[in-house]
């Protein structure tokens, strides 16, 4: 979906005859760093474009959102991916992000950006397997707290179906409910973004439990409003908090006992392989890395004055 409404948006956005053309603001880019594109400028925009050809911008834009499209497609349709088909994904995205300018802003792209760099590490280094879903949840109940006080007096919702992107035709319905159901869906919003997040450290049960809220929540956004691919992206770390036993009943028996042979097979006292290890090692490394670059992450969900819709770094 990102990259098809990419492909649908760029040359009027970002293109050579757009609002804001991105040629224009790597040229700026360029010129910031006296002329040269090296690591500073690299770091400060990261994108393919650097490399690319600048004298057909748009269809250099339209290339890389339809290789985004293709490359997406395979892995929607055929349920499968690896480590090169995600980490390409995630760096087709980022070099059109990079380059959006007030356009790409909005807390969705840099979530996509997160999950997707999060999947790449899901995945196996070569072979197409069956993709595993879920990443670390991102809460922003906290900022609506502090941000409006009409969250504070549980009146956002007199006027939030008015307000959404492109409210749809049961939006008009509930915009019509009673003042009461207003106040009413106001708390809910409260209890499942500053609560329920907690139920993910009460165990396997209340885990569980959180994982069907949020999902049940973000339908709820869903069949009241438009919000694009954000509320499906946003299911996408509830996944996460659903055990093999806890999804077993979707499954025949055949699948579950397959499932379990794959998990528990017989190692007849063979030690790691290598690959084990350098997995493990990998794991390790990735969660220093998402510790470390979630500091700035953690300290503006504390502050009081936190930011919304920013990113700590270029990478997103």
């Amino acid at each position: 979906v990102a990259f098809l409404v990419a492909f649908h948006q760029n040359k009027q956005l970002i293109g050579e005859k757009g609002l804001l053309p991105c040629k224009l603001y790597l040229q700026d880019v360029k010129r910031y760093f006296k002329g040269k594109v090296g690591l500073d400028a690299l770091s400060y925009a990261p994108t393919l474009i650097w490399f690319l050809d600048w004298s057909a911008m748009d269809s250099t834009l339209d290339c890389l959102a339809l290789a985004g499209l293709a490359v997406a497609a395979f892995v929607l349709l055929t349920g499968c991916a690896n480590m090169v088909l995600m980490s390409l994904l995630w760096l087709l995205y980022l070099s059109l992000v990079n380059v959006g300018q007030i356009w790409w802003v909005l807390r969705w792209e840099s979530q996509l950006l997160e999950t997707g760099f999060l999947g790449i590490f899901l995945c196996p280094l070569w072979s197409l397997s069956r993709l595993p879903q879920g990443s670390p949840p991102s809460r922003i109940g906290l900022i609506k707290i502090r941000g409006d006080r009409c969250w504070r007096e549980l009146t956002c919702m007199d006027y939030h179906y008015e307000t959404q992107p492109v409210p749809n035709p049961i939006s008009y319905f509930m915009h019509r409910s009673p003042w009461w159901f207003h106040r009413f869906e106001t708390l809910v919003n409260h209890f499942i973004e500053l609560l329920v997040p907690f139920f993910l450290l009460l165990g396997r049960r209340m885990a569980i439990l959180h994982g069907l809220l949020q999902i049940l929540f973000q339908v709820l956004l869903i069949i009241s409003g438009n919000l694009s691919f954000l509320n499906w992206l946003t299911m996408v770390p509830s996944l996460a908090c659903f055990d093999d036993a806890s999804l077993g009943l979707l499954f025949g028996r055949r699948l579950r006992e397959r499932a379990a042979q794959l998990q528990h097979p017989g190692t007849r006292g063979q030690s790691p392989a290598l690959g084990s290890c350098v997995r493990r090692v990998l794991n390790v490394s990735l969660g220093l890395l998402i510790t470390y670059l979630s500091i700035p992450v953690v300290l503006n969900l504390l502050s009081s004055r936190q930011v919304m819709n920013t990113s700590f770094n270029s990478l997103r």
